[in-house]
C-alpha cells in the first residue's frame, strides 16, 4: 500500500464514515493521497514563478530561458528579445559611464578632448549592430542566442584599439576587460571561455611585450585621481552587479531544478494511480506481485493475493449510471484503503476487478482478513448514492506455492473467484 495511505492495523474497524455521502461531497478524503486529486502545477507553470525584484527578476527571467528547450515557443522568443534589450540597455549605460570618466581626463588635458565621444560612438556602434542582429532574430538561430563570444569581442577588441591609441590611461581599459569577462561567465561555456581568453591573452602579450607603449594611470593632479579612482569605482561595481545577478541566476537554476524533480517524482506517482479510484493501477501492481513473490522466497515467508470482483457490478453502471458507479468504486476503494496494513499493496487489476497482496500473510489469516472487508463493505450504507442500493464483493484467495508463476498465482486466484461467484457470490473462496 502507498505510504500515503497508511491507516489503521489490520483488525482495526473501518474509519471511513458508515455513509458514503461525505465521498460525494468531499474531492480529498482522508484516506486518498492528496496528490493523487492535485497536481500543484505543470512544469511550465512551475517554471514561471520568478522573482519580483531587480536583479532577481531579470535573473528569473534568463533561468527560464536557460532551461527552455531550442525549439522555443513564440512567447519564449519574445522573452528572450526582451532580455537581450535589458542587456543591451546596460551596456549603453556602461559606457556613458566611462566616457564620463574619461571626459573628466580630458577636461584635465591627460587625454584628447576626442576620446571620451569616439570611446562612447565606439561602444553604440558596436551595440548598435548586435541590437539590429538581435531584432532580426539572428541569435535565435544559434544555441547562444546572446552571441556572447562574438560580443565579447567586439567589446574586447575596442577596449585594445584604444588601450593603443591612448596608452597614458591603458589601465583604464584594461579594467573594462574585467567586466566584459564578467558579463561573459554568466553565459559561455567552457570551450568559448578558453577560446576568449586566448584572444584577450594574445592581444596583451603583443601589447606588453610587443611594444613600448607607456601603458599607465594618470594621478598627477586631484582631478586625474578623482578619475581613476571613478574608473575602478565604476568598474568594482558592475562586476559586483554582474556577481549578484550570477548568484540570483544559481540560486534560481537550484531552486528550478528542486521543483522539477518534484514535478517529475509526482508524475512518477502519478504515472503509477488508477485514475479513478487512487490505488496502483495494472501495470504497477503487477510490478509490486513480481517483487513480493521474489521477497517471499527469499525470506521463506508466506504471501497471499486475493482477487476481488464488485458483484453484479454491471447492473449498477447500468441501473444507476456511470457516474454513480464510478462513486462506488471510489468508496469501494476508500474502504479498503482504511482497513489494510501499511505493508498490504491494492491495485485496480481490471474494471471492476481488484488485486489485494498481503505478504507475510498465511492462507487462513488471508481468509480472514478477506472475510473482514466483504463484511465492512456489504455493512455500508450505500442507498446514499441510490435508494435501496446494496454492493457487495466476492474474491478468490489464495497462497504462494513454490513452482507458482505470476500468471500461475493470478490464474488460481481468478479460479478461486469463479469459486465464489458460482456459490452465489458475497463470499470468499480458496484454492
Amino acid at each position: 500500500m502507498p505510504n500515503w495511505l497508511q491507516n489503521s492495523a489490520l483488525h482495526e474497524p473501518l474509519t471511513v464514515p458508515h455513509s458514503p455521502d461525505s465521498v460525494q461531497k468531499d474531492t480529498k478524503p482522508k484516506g486518498l493521497p492528496r496528490r493523487f486529486f492535485r497536481l500543484t502545477s505543470t512544469i511550465g507553470g512551475t517554471m514561471s514563478t520568478a522573482a519580483t525584484s531587480f536583479p532577481e527578476r531579470n535573473a528569473a527571467e534568463v533561468a527560464d530561458l536557460v532551461l527552455t528547450s531550442e525549439a522555443a515557443p513564440p512567447e519564449v522568443l519574445a522573452r528572450r528579445v526582451r532580455q537581450r534589450r535589458q542587456m543591451y540597455l546596460g551596456q549603453v549605460v556602461s559606457y556613458s559611464l566611462g566616457a564620463s570618466v574619461l571626459l573628466i581626463y580630458a577636461y584635465d588635458g591627460a587625454v584628447h578632448m576626442n576620446v571620451p565621444s569616439l570611446f562612447w560612438v565606439g561602444g553604440l556602434l558596436i551595440i548598435g549592430i548586435f541590437v539590429v542582429m538581435s531584432e532580426a532574430g539572428v541569435g535565435d538561430k544559434r544555441t547562444d542566442h546572446y552571441l556572447t563570444v562574438f560580443q565579447i569581442s567586439a567589446h574586447m577588441a575596442l577596449q585594445f584599439i584604444f588601450l593603443v591609441s591612448v596608452p597614458t590611461i591603458g589601465i583604464a581599459f584594461i579594467s573594462v576587460l574585467f567586466l566584459i569577462f564578467a558579463f561573459g561567465t554568466l553565459r559561455m561555456t567552457s570551450a568559448q571561455a578558453m577560446l576568449t581568453w586566448a584572444l584577450a591573452s594574445a592581444a596583451l602579450a603583443a601589447v606588453f611585450l610587443g611594444s613600448d607603449l607607456p601603458i599607465g594611470m594618470p594621478v598627477a593632479t586631484r582631478l586625474q585621481r578623482t578619475a581613476s579612482m571613478l574608473c575602478f569605482m565604476l568598474v568594482i561595481g558592475q562586476c559586483a552587479f554582474l556577481g549578484l545577478f550570477g548568484a540570483t541566476l544559481r540560486k534560481i537554476l537550484y531552486r528550478r531544478s528542486i521543483e522539477l524533480k518534484d514535478a517529475y517524482q509526482r508524475i512518477e506517482e502519478l504515472a503509477e494511480l488508477d485514475e479513478l479510484t487512487g490505488s496502483f493501477n495494472r501495470r504497477c501492481i503487477m510490478r509490486l506481485l513480481d517483487a513480493e513473490m521474489e521477497n517471499s522466497r527469499q525470506a521463506s515467508a508466506p504471501c497471499a493475493i486475493a482477487l476481488i470482483d464488485l458483484d453484479w457490478f454491471k447492473r449498477i453502471n447500468d441501473a444507476h449510471g456511470h457516474p454513480v458507479g464510478d462513486e462506488v468504486l471510489r468508496t469501494f476503494a476508500i474502504t479498503i484503503f482504511a482497513n489494510i496494513r501499511p505493508d498490504d499493496r491494492f491495485g485496480r487489476y481490471g474494471g471492476e476487478e481488484f488485486l489485494l497482496l498481503l505478504p507475510g500473510t498465511a492462507s487462513e489469516a488471508a481468509s480472514r482478513t478477506l472475510d473482514r472487508l466483504r463484511s465492512i463493505v456489504a455493512e455500508l450504507d450505500w442507498s446514499a448514492f441510490s435508494p435501496g442500493m446494496h454492493v457487495t464483493i466476492s474474491a478468490g484467495v489464495v497462497t504462494l506455492r513454490d513452482n507458482d508463476t505470476a500468471d500461475t498465482f493470478l490464474a488460481r486466484a481468478d479460479s478461486a473467484l469463479y469459486s465464489a461467484k458460482a456459490q452465489g457470490r458475497n463470499r470468499i473462496a480458496t484454492s
